[in-house]
């Protein structure tokens, strides 16, 4: 039966034009991030809710900056798994692929892909708390907590949607058009729960594409996917790409 279900989300692929993949913590579970949430995530004595937050950032900068440090450092000891591989891939193979991810971990870019929108930021872009600037950073530990401009000396910040902030127009304007245009949705990962990118695979299913859910478990999206399919992204993407290479003339 379930290979019956691969041979039918691989047919939609193949068959698509546009495909946009929207991806969640599980993706990245599966290289071993942490949520870094809930009572598994907790730092010394605090929670994330309780740090990543502009009030906390104000109050004791360096404590956030430290939470950021030691996050960055686990985060680079991992690598991209299949799932985020084959991702990366299917750029290639797929026209008009793009990539909507929650993740702010970098995996999706350290994989290779190039056509990401990142809805929550990224951990290697920091931010100036003065004129806004972004760039990367990626050392690690970092050099100077917390660090500061090297243009201005201000302050620099994550560059991430903390609790309490909108996420950037521009960015989350661009999901909701990809989601309107594509043919096919595939949903990785995703607790389907958080707003607005839970709101996604049903724009992308009220304009006529078909949804291909890929969880662990069940979530309030399964009921509405055209394709749920049980299990890892690191197993069934790979398994998918399998089935359209196969199929390729």
């Amino acid at each position: 039966m379930l290979s019956n279900e691969f041979a039918s989300a691989a047919a939609l692929l193949r068959d698509a034009e546009r495909v946009v993949a929207l991806t969640g913590a599980g993706i990245s579970a599966e290289s071993g991030v942490p949520t870094f949430r809930g009572e598994h995530g907790l730092w010394r004595q605090f929670r994330a809710e309780d740090l990543a937050t502009p009030d906390a950032f104000a109050r004791d900068p360096k404590l956030v900056w430290e939470w950021y440090d030691w996050r960055r450092g686990i985060i680079a000891g991992v690598s991209p798994n299949p799932g985020h591989a084959t991702l990366a891939a299917w750029e290639k193979r797929f026209p008009g692929f793009e990539l909507i991810t929650q993740n702010v971990d970098g995996l999706h870019a350290r994989a290779g892909s190039t056509r990401l929108a990142e809805l929550h930021g990224n951990i290697w872009k920091v931010r100036c708390t003065k004129d806004e600037t972004v760039s990367e950073d990626h050392f690690v530990p970092l050099k100077t907590i917390p660090p500061r401009c090297p243009q201005c000396g201000a302050l620099l910040r994550p560059h991430i949607v903390w609790f309490g902030e909108s996420l950037e127009p521009d960015v989350l304007d661009r999901a909701f058009s990809l989601s309107g245009a594509c043919d096919v949705m595939l949903v990785i990962g995703t607790s389907a729960l958080v707003h607005p990118a839970a709101s996604l695979p049903y724009r992308a299913a009220a304009s006529g594409a078909k949804i291909i859910e890929i969880n662990p478990t069940t979530t309030p999206l399964t009921a509405e996917a055209d394709i749920a399919l049980q299990g890892k992204a690191g197993e069934i993407l790979p398994a998918i790409d399998r089935l359209l290479r196969k199929e390729s003339p």
